[in-house]
Order: C-alpha cells, then sequence, then structure tokens
C-alpha cells in the first residue's frame, strides 16, 4: 500500500484506520463504479475528469458491482462539524463512503481520496499500465476551521493567461482553498472587457514597457505588455471555479491604482489638477498620485463598471480596493475641494470615504457586500464594509472591534512576493523572509481579540502581487510550497503557533512534493532555486530581520 494516509494536506481533523492494526487497503479497479447520491453528480464527473483521467479506469455510474465509491449529502454533519463544508471518509473492506453536509463537502472529500490514492493521481493520463490502485483502510472526518480561505492573484500588473488562471482554480482546489480574488485593475492595468467602456481594455490593458525588477532598478522590458479578458472568458473561469467550490472575488480598484482607467478616460482624472491627456497606463512599480476625481461623472461610470461585474460575478463579495490613495490632487482641486465642503466632510480622509461609502450602499442595494483594503478604515467605515486587513493585524483588529468581518492577510506573514529566504539566489528579492515555516506558524486570529470579536475574523488569504513575476513559472516559485502551508493553517485546527509541529508538516511535503511535481508546478525546493528560476542581476527590495507584529 501507499503511505498516502499519513501525509494529507491540510491535515484533517481525525484520521484512524478502519482495521485493527492498520495496513489493510480497498483496492479500486476498472469495475469499481461511483454511486453519486443525489446532489452529488457534479463530484462524480470531477472524479471522472480527473481521476479517472490519471487512473485510465472508467468509473462508470452504479450498476450492480458492489465494487464502488458511494457519495451521499448527509446535512446532519453540518450540524455535528459546524460547517457545511465537513465530510467523512470511510474506506474499509466492501466500500469507500464519502459523505458530506453539502455538495461542497463531498467535494473536499473527493479531493482527499485523490491524494489517498498517490501523486500519480494528479497526473492528466495515465503513466503506468496498472489497473488497480490501493487506498488505506481509513476513516477520516474532516471540516474547515475558517469559512474565507483565499488566494488574491494580482493579473493587473502581469497578466496571466486564461489558461493560466484555471490551473490555479485547481490548484486552489486542490489545497481546499474556496475563494480566488482576482486583481483586476491597477495603474499598469485594466484586465476585464465592460461593454460599455470598451477604452478600459483598447488602452487601458497594454502598457509600452515594464520596468524589471524593483522600481529603483534601472533595467526595462520593452517588449509592449498587456491583455484582458473577454466577459465569455471570465464566465468561463467563474464557472469552472464554481464546479470546484471556489467563489471568484471581483477587486475593481477604487479611488486610488486607477492610472490604466484614467489613461483610457480622462476625465476619470482630476482635470483641473494636471493634464490627465498626456497620461498613458503606467510602466513601473509602486504607489501612483493619478487617483479618480470625485466628481458624478466618475460615480455613473464606475456604476457602469460594476453593473457588468455583477452580472458576471455571482459572488457575494465585490472587492473595491481603497488602499494607498494619494490625496495630494484632492488637496489641490477645486472640485475636490467643492465635494468635501458640500458633503460636510473633514478633510480627503473622509472624501475616500465618501467614495466608499456610495459603492457600499450600491452594492448592498443590489444584494452584494463591499470588501476593501484596511484603508477603508480611514475617515470612517461604511456600514456593511468587510475588511482585508493588510498593512498588519490592526486594521483587521480595529474593525472586528466595531462589529465588521475581517479577512487577515498581513502582508509581514502571507505575502507570498516576499522572499522564501535570505542570500543572493532567490530572484528579485522583494521584503522580509518568510520561510515555509514562517507561513506555518502564521496565526490569522490575533489574541488580543475577545471569542465575540474573533467570530468576525470570517478567514484569511495569501496574496500574490506580480510586480516582480511576469510569468506563471515565476508565480508557481513565489507561491509553492508556502501555500501548502497556508492551506493547513486557514483549514486546519492547529495548535498555537509555537506549538505547531512543523517537523511533521515537512515529513508530510515530502509526499505533497511529489503530488506538485505531478501537477507540473514549478515550486521553490528546499534546497533552494534551481538554476532557471534565479533572476540574476536584477534589483529587488529585500528588507533585513523579522517582520513587525502590527
Amino acid at each position: 500500500m501507499n503511505d498516502s494516509g499519513t501525509d494529507l494536506i491540510p491535515a484533517p481533523r481525525r484520521i484512524r484506520d478502519t482495521f485493527p492494526g492498520g495496513g489493510a487497503v480497498y483496492v479500486i479497479d476498472e469495475d469499481t463504479e461511483i454511486d453519486a447520491g443525489p446532489g452529488t453528480e457534479r463530484v462524480a464527473r470531477w472524479l471522472r475528469a480527473t481521476v479517472g483521467a490519471a487512473t485510465g479506469l472508467p468509473l462508470a455510474p452504479h450498476g450492480d458491482d458492489a465494487n464502488r465509491i458511494m457519495l451521499r449529502i448527509l446535512p446532519e454533519l453540518a450540524e455535528e462539524h459546524g460547517s457545511h463544508e465537513a465530510y467523512r471518509i470511510i474506506v474499509d473492506g466492501y466500500l469507500v463512503v464519502i459523505d458530506g453536509a453539502s455538495e461542497t463537502g463531498v467535494f473536499w472529500g473527493a479531493q482527499t481520496l485523490r491524494q489517498l490514492l498517490g501523486p500519480a493521481a494528479f497526473r492528466r493520463a495515465p503513466v503506468t499500465a496498472r489497473t488497480e490502485w490501493e487506498l488505506p483502510a481509513v476513516r477520516i472526518e474532516d471540516s474547515p476551521r475558517f469559512a474565507w480561505r483565499g488566494v488574491m492573484l494580482d493579473v493587473a500588473r502581469h497578466f496571466l493567461p486564461k489558461s493560466d488562471v484555471l490551473a490555479y482554480v485547481d490548484l486552489l482546489a486542490a489545497h481546499k482553498l474556496n475563494v480566488l480574488h482576482l486583481h483586476l485593475t491597477d495603474d499598469q492595468g485594466w484586465r476585464l472587457e465592460i461593454k460599455r467602456h470598451p477604452r478600459l481594455t483598447e488602452v487601458g490593458a497594454w502598457r509600452a514597457r515594464t520596468k524589471v525588477g524593483h522600481r529603483a532598478s534601472p533595467l526595462w522590458d520593452e517588449r509592449p505588455h498587456g491583455g484582458y479578458y473577454t466577459q465569455d472568458d471570465m464566465r468561463e473561469i467563474v464557472a469552472y471555479a464554481a464546479e470546484r467550490h471556489i467563489t471568484v472575488v471581483p477587486e475593481i480598484d477604487i479611488p486610488g491604482h486607477s492610472q490604466a482607467a484614467i489613461a483610457a478616460y480622462p476625465e476619470l482624472g482630476n482635470t483641473d489638477v494636471i493634464d490627465t491627456t498626456s497620461l498613458s497606463v503606467w510602466d513601473t512599480w509602486g504607489v501612483n498620485p493619478n487617483v479618480l476625481a470625485p466628481t458624478d461623472t466618475t460615480l455613473a461610470f464606475y456604476e457602469d463598471v460594476l453593473t457588468e461585474v455583477l452580472d458576471i460575478f455571482p459572488s457575494p463579495f465585490v472587492h473595491i480596493g481603497g488602499d494607498e490613495c494619494p490625496k495630494d490632487q484632492w488637496r489641490a482641486s477645486p472640485t475636490a475641494q467643492a465635494r468635501i465642503a458640500e458633503q460636510g466632510l473633514a478633510d480627503e480622509d473622509e472624501l475616500q470615504s465618501w467614495f466608499i461609502r456610495h459603492f457600499d450602499r450600491w452594492l448592498a442595494g443590489r444584494g452584494r457586500r463591499l470588501v476593501g483594503w484596511d484603508e477603508i478604515l480611514e475617515g470612517g467605515l461604511a456600514e456593511g464594509a468587510t475588511v482585508s486587513s493588510w498593512r498588519g493585524y490592526a486594521g483587521g483588529i480595529a474593525a472586528a472591534r466595531a462589529g465588521h468581518d475581517v479577512v487577515m492577510c498581513p502582508e509581514q506573514q502571507v505575502y507570498l512576493d516576499h522572499r522564501q529566504a535570505a542570500g543572493d539566489d532567490e530572484p528579485v528579492p522583494i521584503g522580509f523572509v518568510r520561510t515555509l515555516e514562517d507561513v506555518y506558524r502564521f496565526e490569522p486570529v490575533p489574541p488580543e481579540l475577545d471569542a465575540a470579536q474573533a467570530e468576525r475574523v470570517i478567514g484569511t488569504q495569501a496574496n500574490i502581487w506580480t510586480e516582480v513575476m511576469e510569468s506563471r513559472q515565476r508565480v508557481d516559485y513565489q507561491t509553492f510550497p508556502r501555500l501548502a502551508a497556508f492551506a493547513e493553517v486557514a483549514w486546519s485546527r492547529l495548535p498555537a503557533p509555537e506549538a505547531r509541529d512543523f517537523a511533521a508538516f515537512e515529513r508530510r511535503m515530502t509526499g505533497h512534493y511529489a503530488r506538485l511535481d505531478a501537477l507540473g508546478v514549478d515550486y521553490r525546493p528546499p534546497g533552494g532555486p534551481r538554476p532557471w528560476q534565479r533572476r540574476p542581476g536584477v534589483l529587488g527590495r529585500p528588507i533585513e530581520g523579522a517582520p513587525p507584529i502590527v
């Protein structure tokens, strides 16, 4: 038998052998059928398309054969485990049963089944002629710690083709992560087709050249860079994710990080301060001074944009950014100052809050919830807003204490663009050293919160900013293997950080690296980057020392 029962990632709540002494196996083969109970048909289809393809087994619909994988929805598991995502697997001498509190729970159980079959079950086609596949005889009961287990993928700074995004959906699903937050707009590019405003992609999706490395680097890639997703592309991504029980949360940045939009439609900028017609899609990195003007024209424009966004994304959450919005142009703008006076606002911080509140009300009126980076706390938090706490824990603590939901994603802990080791071999080293162990010891709920406030931390998220990641290969390197550690933090109920058994996690990672190999992930090996993963001579911005807890 394989030893996959001991190397599951993320670790399940409970696992035990179903036979005294252990070592027993159940064999699935060409006669094994899938007995899909009501509501589990999509999971059966996924099993045939993935495990069936990797093993070469037909996994036919259940007929008369007793050798079968049974899929069932048992709602009582939700009450028992406190989550509609709970599942139970029983592999004994007679049957494989995957029970879920919902279809979602059954799907996560199917993901665990795939891990139990070994790394070869993660390939796209069989690599051996074997016709029998062994499963360890185990009983697993499992459910997630957090409801929001997210990854933010920045496709604005460097565009990722649709096929790469779909591949990342599969990688999230394999790790039981259930939110893909797509950062779709920024100064460096607008990535989503908006039919009412076509210049957003005709102009805003392309930049003439790109800074290579940190903004202080002297290097440039003189090739034009860009791309965008048509609305049908994005509907495909959303539907593909939904089949894998992943919610795609769109981010449309307001009111900062907007130069690509202003380059396409100059009237959106502060025309009484600068010549916005002279702006192009930004080709470097950092915090950009060119922000949206607080005009009725701008509000109406973004209502148009969000109307089309809501038609594409069924997500209950819509992210509107709200971070890194310099106020200098507003201070110099008679139009902005008139808006401040008209609304009785105290200052430019409250003007930003006015922007956020407008879209909070607009989204709430359409049955959606606004989520934004923690700067939306400045000037007063919009009533229904959820906070993505990125500058540290402090914003999330303040929001939770004020009764708002929080997604913890502090840059010092779970920004995966930060370097993975010290030394000169790390490609384009950014930020603090965040090793696999550091991520494994990340704790999303700060001790400052009492029990009721801690309930406001609805989840956690790892963020992948792509200023220095020009390709899927680079994204893979920065993301893996650390995303496996993050997935366990988000799913499993781990001890306090200092009490976590990282050595045991490392041992389980030995089997998981083989899965990542089978999936074709260009991860960072434990011993350091491979030659092609290095970027010698490209300037980064490493920060020395341990990151602060702020």
